[in-house]
């Protein structure tokens, strides 16, 4: 099996297993939507979205549901998004017939030209590339190809962890493992599947300038989720 197919099975993989802990109609789901509609509204207030600009959004899921791909099911000017994913996309496809999607190989440069797309945005992916480096390489090829950047990523100190619905034990770096282990989600505490992700690791990825802030549920230091916003029209 080559490297690409194995990136996509991988990516559709992590889509699944987050999902199966935020089932329809639950709460879990309920309380998903509301934290991505807020973050879709911090997106709107931060980005500032023109009806002819060209977005990006990078790692859009396979898995179509009232939780997932946020942008698309709320952007009114849907024939101006690209959306990439690792996948060939049929679902997605066929729920978004508006919006482009183009398949791409995890951990590479991104197949356009630098500052092709007004605004460049990701939703719940950065805490799935990897490793740092790896990390570090996405919010650049953000940066490169878009002249403003919208990172949304799951907040760690958030009550519940998002993946496995484990309550406060992901606070720690020596008790999510053991929690993971304990209730059989293993796969969670490897950092190649899931980094968790905190202000201050969001911080060292961004430039000085940079915004970062709570979104989604907002609970002060406990909120769901953390925004990263980068405005590359400043320095124009």
């Amino acid at each position: 099996m080559g490297q690409k197919k194995q990136s996509a099975m991988a990516r559709d993989s992590v889509d699944a297993r987050y999902y199966q802990a935020v089932p329809p109609r639950s709460l879990g789901e309920r309380l998903t939507v509301a934290a991505r509609d807020r973050i879709y509204d911090d997106f709107i207030a931060h980005c500032r979205p023109r009806p002819e600009d060209a977005i990006l959004d990078v790692g859009v899921s396979d898995v179509v549901n009232d939780a997932a791909n946020m942008l698309e099911r709320k952007y009114p000017h849907s024939g101006r998004i690209t959306a990439l994913g690792l996948g060939e996309g049929g679902a997605f496809r066929a729920a978004f017939p508006a919006v482009a999607y183009q398949r791409i190989e995890a951990n590479r440069s991104l197949p356009f030209a630098d500052k092709t797309f007004s605004i460049a945005t990701s939703n719940a992916v950065l805490e799935h590339v990897g490793s740092a480096e790896h990390q570090a390489f996405f919010v650049r090829e953000l940066m490169r190809i878009a002249r403003k950047v919208f990172i949304s990523v799951p907040h760690r100190y958030f009550p519940i962890e998002h993946h496995t619905a484990i309550p406060f034990m992901h606070h720690w770096d020596a008790t999510f493992p053991v929690a993971c282990r304990a209730l059989g989600k293993s796969e969670w505490a490897d950092e190649r599947n899931l980094i968790l992700m905190s202000r201050a690791r969001l911080n060292a990825l961004a430039p000085a300038d940079a915004v970062v802030a709570y979104t989604g549920l907002r609970l002060g230091p406990w909120s769901s989720n953390l925004l990263l916003f980068i405005d590359g029209t400043r320095a124009s």
